[in-house]
């Protein structure tokens, strides 16, 4: 599809003929540009009523109205929400302009076109065979230990950590928790949440996508070094996409020409929508990300440039849909609940779709807390979860090592580092040790793991708010270190 053929897909639903799409004007391409606009709005809004089950308002202040513009848009009236709770749609309006989204049950909301409110997908329900989890030992349940903490363990350190984090409600915190060689030693909420509720995780999930291509790894299908197995890539002769293995994609380090944050004039103009990110569109168009991502050509050879890009974790999601359903011969959407969820204790995780049954998986995703700390123990302990291998020792490795493509050792396979000296770029944890890694997401989500001190941390926030604190990665930065001392008295680290 064109760029022209996309543009004509948001206006109306269909294609139109070659000679409408001619006679697009500027008022078509600012109707395009709304529409996507409005469309993550719809999305996010539909997620947090539906999929989180939040109070309205709440949701609405605290993860639709991302800054003070678009809350004193709605507060003036000039955005608004209509929800239909029978057909679990929102449509978000603005300018005359409107975009939808609706509730398809575990396949959480889905951005619709502009004709319909059917997908393009049967969505499936999506059921786990654990036992029931108040009755089962965390970390495969939640029922926890009664006996006292260790003796080494700093109680009062863990609640000044906990206090800090959660000092400022402006800060719109949801959660903290720190698991200490297993167990789970501190537990906190906020902003309404609690341990049950499904959160927006963000890009966090770019690091659960890694996770299935490790599953499949240790199942046989696949290695790190092997090309990827997309077909658009195969097929043409001397394609230089060819070549692109797994273990780039991981990287992010394909070099897809795809438009995103840092692209120049000259890249954004060059992308797919001149002007519009090709890294965020799959967050507001209805479009099939995997065939987007894969059918973009190469700008530089692979493993030379290391960005931060969606097209990457959507390629490898293309990768794995295509051997569940092709190999395997597995359906699809219930495949990470069999493979992954049950076997490391996380009996609901909502993995959200495009409007064609992709997991999108870089972004539109929820999940409890106690479920992102079970996903950093089964990284803690080498990929073993509950006496089972469930992704190689050298694949965990290898996520944690630094990406060569890129300029600073900050990346590594779908998770970031940690390291001594980032010249100041602000994905550093200076209160964490060096040997941390993590799965990150907007709005302060956050996954440690940081094995030499057998410790995961999990914190998660509400994205938005118009008078989000700017400060308040200052009391996260603080609460960090509170937290890796509680456990280990001898841990100095530098207080900005």
């Amino acid at each position: 599809m064109n760029k022209f053929l996309l543009s004509a897909l948001l206006i109306t639903g269909s294609i139109l003929p070659d000679a409408s799409i001619q006679a697009q004007t500027d008022s078509d391409v600012n109707e395009v540009a709304e529409r996507l606009a409005l469309a993550g709005l719809a999305k996010r809004y539909c997620s947090g009523i539906w999929v989180s089950q939040r109070e309205n308002d709440e949701a609405l202040e605290n993860s639709v109205l991302l800054g003070s513009e678009l809350t004193d848009q709605y507060h003036r009236g000039e955005l608004g929400f209509d929800i239909d709770s029978s057909s679990k749609v929102i449509t978000a309006t603005r300018n005359g302009v409107a975009s939808s989204a609706r509730h398809f049950g575990d396949q959480g909301c889905v951005i619709l076109r502009p004709d319909s409110i059917n997908p393009l997908f049967t969505p499936r329900e999506v059921l786990s065979t654990l036992p029931n989890a108040t009755t089962t030992a965390w970390p495969m349940g939640d029922l926890l230990p009664t006996a006292p903490l260790a003796s080494d363990i700093d109680i009062a350190l863990l609640d000044q950590a906990s206090d800090t984090f959660f000092s400022n409600e402006q800060d719109r915190r949801a959660a903290f928790l720190v698991i200490h060689k297993g167990k789970l030693i501190k537990e906190t909420y906020g902003s309404g949440a609690h341990k049950d509720m499904q959160l927006e995780s963000w890009s966090m999930a770019k690091s659960m996508t890694a996770t299935l291509i490790g599953r499949l790894i240790q199942m046989g299908h696949l290695e790190l070094n092997d090309p990827a197995p997309i077909p658009q890539w195969q097929l043409p002769e001397n394609d230089p996409r060819a070549d692109i293995r797994i273990a780039d994609l991981l990287r992010m380090s394909s070099g897809i020409r795809f438009s995103g944050g840092g692209a120049t004039p000259e890249q954004m103009s060059a992308s797919y929508i001149p002007g519009q990110q090709d890294h965020l569109l799959g967050y507001a168009a209805p479009i099939n990300i995997f065939h987007f991502s894969a059918n973009q050509d190469a700008e530089f050879p692979r493993n030379t440039v290391g960005r931060y890009r969606n097209s990457d974790p959507w390629i490898l999601g293309y990768v794995v849909r295509r051997l569940v359903e092709n190999t395997l011969g597995e359906e699809y959407l219930t495949w990470p609940q069999r493979e992954l969820f049950d076997k490391i204790g996380i009996r609901r995780f909502i993995a959200e779709t495009d409007i064609y049954g992709n997991f999108i998986l870089s972004g539109y995703n929820y999940g409890t807390a106690r479920d992102w700390a079970r996903l950093g123990l089964l990284y803690l302990n080498g990929g073993v979860a509950n006496g089972e291998r469930l992704l190689p020792e050298e694949f965990v490795d290898f996520v944690q090592s630094p990406a060569p493509a890129w300029d600073r050792p900050i990346y590594g396979g779908q998770f970031w580092l940690n390291p001594a000296d980032d010249s100041g770029v602000g994905i550093r944890r200076p209160s964490l040790p060096t040997d941390t890694y993590h799965a990150a997401g907007a709005g302060d989500q956050n996954t440690y793991i940081i094995p030499s001190r057998d410790l995961v941390i999990v914190v998660m926030s509400h994205r938005s708010g118009a008078n989000l604190m700017p400060d308040r990665w200052k009391r996260e930065e603080i609460a960090l270190g509170l937290a890796v001392k509680a456990v280990d008295p001898s841990w100095v680290y530098p207080e900005r």
